[in-house]
């Protein structure tokens, strides 16, 4: 084997196999290994040394061990090249097969008349995998100028306008369930009783400060009533809760604490307070708002 692939292509062929693998196996998110990992540069220098070295160690000994053997060794491993060489035999014919090369010795017979200051030319036909090439593009643009000139398959541009007019309704029906992508035109009200504890936990956690533990009201307006003052219902608490009150003065944005479930659940528990009459709530604030598109 090592006398079929030359050295240097072992050499290649053997770093970047290992490259290959550092690249598959280490994480270095957007930017390549080696980028992002100096070490990873330095060893892979240094396995190309090593590489090189081993390669000119390997000649060297093989040469002075070709010089230590006797006459009938080195007449066995010339016959063994010599088969080996052989065996290549299909490579050439394949070439050949496919380029068509005329002998440098018969280079005579193509000679034109032509002699630019002693320069002439050979007249040479085209490779056969060149033809056959030319050949298989014209069979191509045959077959492409009909379908898309005649029968009028959509074009690229076609294509692209399809794709993103079908991945905008995939989109848009993932929003539909995905909960960390939900916004306050597709939330729903969740009314299962596991998804309201939940809810429960989250505003004991983060809204008892300013709305007290029963929702009767502090500092923040009374949730139990029917007054709201940026408007009631799931989607206008989703959209107060994510992006905060009123400016200077009302409740802060949550959006980078809490996640659109986590928003959902705890608007959902909010509304669920409605009509609880809690023990000395405060004033009610804003208007009496009405769902105009009950389910």
């Amino acid at each position: 084997m090592k006398k079929i692939i030359p050295p240097y292509i072992r050499v290649l062929v053997i770093f970047f196999s290992i490259f290959g693998a550092m690249e598959y196996f280490i994480d270095s998110g957007d930017h390549p290994a080696f980028v992002k990992y100096p070490m990873v540069l330095g060893f892979l220098f240094v396995l190309l040394f090593l590489l090189i070295a081993i390669e000119i160690t390997l000649k060297a000994v093989n040469t002075v061990t070709y010089q230590l053997l006797s006459d009938e060794e080195k007449a066995r491993l010339a016959q063994e090249d010599e088969l080996s060489l052989k065996e290549k035999s299909w490579y050439k014919n394949l070439m050949q097969s496919l380029t068509k090369t005329v002998p440098i010795e018969d280079e005579k017979q193509l000679l034109m008349d032509h002699d630019y200051d002693g320069i002439k030319e050979l007249d040479n036909n085209l490779p056969p995998w060149w033809v056959y090439l030319f050949y298989a593009c014209i069979v191509f643009s045959v077959v492409y100028l009909v379908r898309y000139e005649i029968m009028g398959a959509p074009d690229q541009e076609a294509e692209l306008k399809s794709e993103m007019a079908q991945a905008k309704i995939e989109v848009a029906e993932y929003m539909k369930t995905a909960p960390d992508l939900m916004d306050e035109k597709t939330v729903t009200e969740l009314t299962d009783p596991a998804d309201l504890t939940s809810g429960k936990a989250i505003f004991d956690t983060n809204c008892v400060a300013c709305h007290r533990a029963d929702g009767g009201g502090t500092i923040g307006p009374n949730l139990t009533d029917e007054q709201w003052i940026l408007g009631g219902g799931i989607k206008n608490l989703f959209h107060t809760i994510t992006n905060g009150g009123r400016d200077g003065k009302g409740m802060i944005a949550w959006k980078g604490t809490l996640k659109p479930k986590e928003i959902q659940a705890v608007a959902s528990y909010i509304i669920s307070l409605k009509g609880s009459n809690p023990k000395d709530p405060k004033a009610p604030e804003g208007d009496v708002w009405v769902d105009e598109n009950p389910k």
